[in-house]
């Protein structure tokens, strides 16, 4: 008699099943039971995968963006602590340089005292010594200092009587090369001044009493000339005048006692604007059509023998070519017979 085995009976039929089913099932089961595997699908595990992934990837940008945000703040903190840097030196260069121009103004003024009291500047005779100490001087420190000390110096000069014609005494200093950009010379008597190849651009002179000045070769370009400026007798024999405000150019030509080569506030060169108010039929004064004449002469010359032309005589070749068709050097005649 055989006695029963629940546990083996069991066994034998789960055996038995086992054995009923596919064998590529078989070793599916049995992998998945030796790992653990039994029951969880790919989607399963996916899911248990991606969720940490994300967490790490939303982490990192996180850090990434603060990182990002503080880098930037950093930097805009560099750039500020930078530009109240720049704006410290950049106000302590300008004070410097104020303290160096008062200091340079205070020494010139200091100098002219002591050579006009202890050397007797005014006394002194033209070409002297004294007299060409005083002009380096002046000169130098008006190519350092700015507009409004420049204007202290001239008014200075001006109330000491030394750069103006005085009871028909000729200026004491020369302010011939003169570097008076942006001086304000409102009111100032410069009359009998000597001005030559001064440069006055920007220049205020607005009421200025300029009469018998030299201004020969003197940069006037954009000066302000108006309030009727006296240049009654100046002489701007090729000054630049274009731009100059507050005076016409025939204002000018009433005034001026020589404008030869200068060029006209309108920009044009003296002789091409007589040309023209010539050529639309204005009556031209004696005195101007003789210095035309003379004007043209001279330039006809030149292209005979290849001279040195200016800017002026190519604007007024330019303009009036065909004028040399008609026109004939001085004693050409002659030389053809």
């Amino acid at each position: 008699m055989v006695g029963y085995d629940g546990g083996q009976n069991v066994w034998d039929e789960e055996h038995s099943v086992w054995q009923r089913k596919p064998e590529s099932e078989q070793e599916e089961e049995t992998k998945q039971s030796r790992w653990g595997f039994r029951g969880k699908t790919v989607w399963d595990w996916m899911a248990l995968l991606i969720v940490p992934l994300v967490l790490v990837v939303i982490g990192l940008v996180f850090t990434l963006l603060q990182d990002a945000r503080q880098q930037d703040l950093e930097d805009k903190r560099a750039q500020q602590a930078q530009k109240i840097e720049n704006q410290r030196a950049e106000a302590e260069r300008e004070l410097a340089e104020q303290r160096a121009q008062d200091e340079a103004l205070q020494a010139y003024l200091d100098q002219m005292s002591g050579l006009l009291l202890e050397r007797d500047l005014r006394a002194s005779e033209k070409g002297s010594e004294v007299r060409t100490l005083a002009r380096a001087r002046t000169l130098t420190v008006m190519g350092r200092l700015d507009p409004s000390r420049k204007t202290a110096v001239l008014q200075f000069l001006l109330e000491a009587d030394l750069v103006q014609r005085v009871d028909g005494r000729d200026p004491i200093i020369s302010l011939s090369g003169a570097q008076l950009s942006n001086a304000s010379l409102y009111n100032a008597d410069l009359s009998g001044a000597d001005l030559y190849g001064a440069v006055l651009k920007d220049a205020v002179l607005k009421d200025a009493n300029l009469s018998g000045v030299i201004l020969v070769r003197a940069d006037l370009s954009e000066a302000n000339l108006s309030g009727a400026a006296d240049l009654m007798d100046a002489n701007l024999l090729y000054a630049t005048l274009s731009g100059a405000e507050g005076i016409t150019n025939e204002e000018l030509e009433q005034q001026a006692a020589s404008l030869e080569g200068a060029t006209m506030p309108n920009g044009q060169p003296y002789e091409v604007w007589l040309k023209d108010e010539e050529s639309k039929g204005e009556k031209l004064t004696d005195r101007q059509k003789a210095h035309l004449e003379k004007y043209e002469e001279s330039l006809k010359e030149k292209m005979d023998v290849g001279g040195y032309l200016t800017d002026n005589d190519k604007a007024y070749l330019e303009k009036y070519e065909d004028w040399l068709k008609d026109k004939k050097a001085p004693g050409q005649d002659e030389k053809n017979e």
